[in-house]
């Protein structure tokens, strides 16, 4: 694989960096002591470094040896509160918060590429790297865009990365389109009438209708949307109920939705209504529908999504990068930057993941071995986008 030799050589710095991220996880919108550490290794990298963009977000501004239009990379910084459950010497130092899903990685290649465009500056251009919080469902690529990230930096466009538990090491995933689904959240209330519950005729039971309700729900992707369209359903949590003895007044169910596309996303959220709805009436109670639509679908701009892939084929070879990857019902709030400006949004493979384990696990830890490959992939596309003459 043909990592870059000055970042073969930084393999050992960006794992000290990574090992000290992951000690020390910080959850949305507080990574002020991340932050601090990524703004003071950007200001020695010698970047022009701007901070507290979305409260905790960092920009280092790295200009090349000539004129050409500006070039976004993003790292997500923020943890998960997940009690970690791995006992190596880097573990979580903070009691139920860990990084679960590989930012710390993420931020550490970042680094890595920042250090050496600003060391070697090959480019014509200028290469703004973004250190983005609060990814993990606060929605921080949303409040960067709403704190001007595209009007204080001209990026013309932007890119992300992140690692892939079960896509092998040394290969990348990538498409043109949807890549990763809108994620949107629901809660029903369901108000009945509390009563014993040996003698439920004497009350409205909204237990037994949010039984129905969470059977009636998964008819939405299985009989309102088109079987070639994609659309999930699933409810996360019921609450309802104290004692053994008593129907409870009001269950309160909540869950996420998946979909692609917007009239899908339209579809699922009517049909949510109409049905809650339908149940209620059947049982006798009420029910109140609240709808968040959180993040929207990340899609791939056409030409972004290929020189993506030429940049990761540089790394790896054309064999080792798939152009048409399935889509993930996952979902990623770098989604708001490509809604306000053209990018891509590729997948690094990151092996079968520590004993087995996935991302948002307690045991999970990012694979250090694939750092270097991830900041050899942004220098190399930092090349084929800022090339001279291009």
């Amino acid at each position: 694989m043909p990592v870059l030799p000055e970042i073969e050589q930084l393999g050992p710095v960006m794992r000290q960096w990574r090992h000290h991220l992951h000690a020390n996880p910080e959850t949305a919108f507080e990574e002020v002591k991340t932050a601090a550490f990524v703004a003071t290794k950007l200001q020695e990298f010698g970047a022009e470094v701007h901070q507290g963009i979305a409260g905790t977000g960092v920009v280092g501004v790295i200009a090349g040896q000539g004129d050409g239009p500006w070039l976004g990379l993003r790292a997500d910084m923020d943890a998960l509160h997940i009690e970690e459950a791995n006992d190596f010497a880097h573990r979580s130092l903070s009691a139920g918060k860990m990084h679960a899903c590989g930012h710390d990685g993420h931020t550490a290649m970042l680094l890595g590429a920042a250090r050496h465009l600003a060391e070697t500056r090959d480019f014509n251009g200028t290469v703004a790297v973004i250190f983005q919080p609060a990814e993990e469902n606060e929605g921080g690529g949303r409040v960067m865009v709403e704190d001007g990230l595209f009007e204080r930096f001209p990026i013309a466009s932007v890119y992300g990365m992140h690692n892939w538990p079960g896509l092998e090491v040394g290969s990348f995933a990538i498409r043109t389109g949807p890549m990763m689904a809108a994620y949107d959240i629901f809660e029903i209330a369901l108000d009945g009438q509390g009563a014993h519950a040996g003698m439920p005729h004497l009350g409205r039971d909204p237990m037994v209708a949010a039984a129905h309700l969470v059977i009636a729900l998964q008819t939405i992707a299985a009989r309102n949307v088109d079987p070639l369209e994609a659309a999930v359903v699933s409810v996360t949590q019921i609450h309802g109920g104290d004692t053994w003895n008593v129907l409870p007044q009001q269950v309160v169910l909540r869950g996420t939705v998946r979909t692609f596309l917007p009239e899908i996303q339209d579809l699922v959220q009517r049909r949510i209504g109409e049905i809650a709805e339908g149940v209620a009436g059947t049982f006798g109670i009420e029910a109140r529908l609240r709808y968040e639509r959180r993040y929207p679908s990340t899609i791939n701009a056409p030409d972004p999504a290929l020189i993506a892939a030429g940049a990761a084929t540089a790394v790896v070879g054309p064999d080792r990068v798939d152009p048409e990857s399935r889509p993930s019902m996952g979902s990623e709030d770098f989604a708001f930057l490509l809604q306000a400006c053209p990018g891509a949004y590729i997948r690094i493979g990151a092996g079968p993941g520590r004993t087995g384990c996935m991302l948002h696990n307690p045991g999970y830890d990012f694979n250090d071995d694939i750092l270097t490959l991830g900041a050899s992939y942004w220098v190399q596309l930092v090349h084929m986008v800022l090339a001279p003459g291009n």
